[in-house]
């Protein structure tokens, strides 16, 4: 990207102000120019004149205007361009990243520990026969229906609440103004439905028993599998750390020389690199001589 960078001119503080006010003079002619048309319209009503719509004569300077106007846009992109020029070498050195010119030392081949996986509780019920398996969704089948009977807030519960509330003789609106006594045969007692509830309980615990025993069968499956796979990799797992540490304790005196030279290196370049940030950063826009009129005149504006 071109750029006017130097030693001495403006600041980019300057630099912006300056921008902006080349902007905000660009758009005050830009509206002027905008509301130019060709005519005035308008009527009298009753000896009153109303203007429909407001002339606006081209005026006289209208192209020193237009000339001003290309100027600003002109001397604003300048400015601009060198603020963005500076703006975008900084961020580079900034974000310039040292880099390694020199090999390191071969990395040695390790010898990998790849560790037998673990069951999981998927694995655990297929160890199952396929008749415990089948006896276990079976008793998993009563135990949830059965609970959905008669858990709290089931069709049981419900009800043994309702049957307390039931009378034995309602009226129903059979005509306006008359009512007729209707019959309430109630089916159950409360000793009926208490017998009942405890008989499935019975069962619902006998079931859950059966589906508890077979989760925790298959559970004590998996702790013990994954207890010996887990001991066998822990064997082979330092089997091959004492292999690796022999090769590795060659390689660590090699490296220790290359980190070494690897820091000067470093050290170097971020010296460099701050004092070409230094330098960079001292430097200002100067002002190509087409633009100087241009921010001669908003300059001493800033300054006054």
């Amino acid at each position: 990207m071109k750029n006017s960078l130097n030693k001495s001119g403006l600041s980019l503080s300057q630099a912006q102000s300056i921008s902006n006010a080349c902007n905000q003079r660009a758009q005050d002619i830009n509206q002027r120019i905008s509301a130019i048309n060709n005519a005035e319209k308008s009527l009298i009503l009753e000896g009153v004149r109303y203007v429909e719509k407001q002339g606006n004569v081209m005026p006289a300077n209208i192209v020193e205007l237009v000339l001003e106007k290309a100027l600003l846009h002109a001397t604003q992109a300048f400015l601009m361009e060198n603020i963005k020029a500076k703006d975008n070498g900084l961020k580079f050195l900034t974000m310039k990243q040292f880099t390694v010119e020199i090999n390191s030392p071969a990395i040695p081949s390790l010898l990998q520990f790849i560790p037998n996986e673990l069951v999981t509780e998927d694995w655990g019920w297929k160890q199952l026969s396929i008749a415990e398996y089948n006896e276990y969704l079976e008793a998993e089948a009563y135990a949830s229906h059965i609970g959905q009977f008669i858990h709290k807030d089931s069709k049981l519960d419900s009800l043994r609440k309702e049957l307390t509330t039931i009378k034995t003789l309602e009226w129903m609106d059979v005509k306006q103004g008359e009512k007729t006594p209707m019959e309430v045969k109630i089916h159950h007692t409360q000793e009926q439905l208490m017998q009942l509830h405890e008989k499935l309980a019975g069962l619902h615990r006998s079931y859950e028993q059966k589906v508890n025993y077979f989760k925790a069968k298959v559970k004590n499956l998996v702790t013990e599998a994954n207890a010996r796979i887990s001991k066998e990799n822990g064997i082979e797992s330092a089997r091959i750390n004492t292999l690796n540490q022999a090769t590795q304790s060659e390689f660590t005196e090699a490296t220790r020389v290359y980190r070494a030279e690897i820091q000067r290196l470093r050290e170097e370049f971020e010296e460099n690199r701050q004092g070409e940030i230094k330098t960079l950063a001292s430097l200002r826009i100067l002002v190509d001589p087409r633009f100087q009129p241009v921010v001669s005149r908003f300059l001493e504006l800033l300054e006054s």
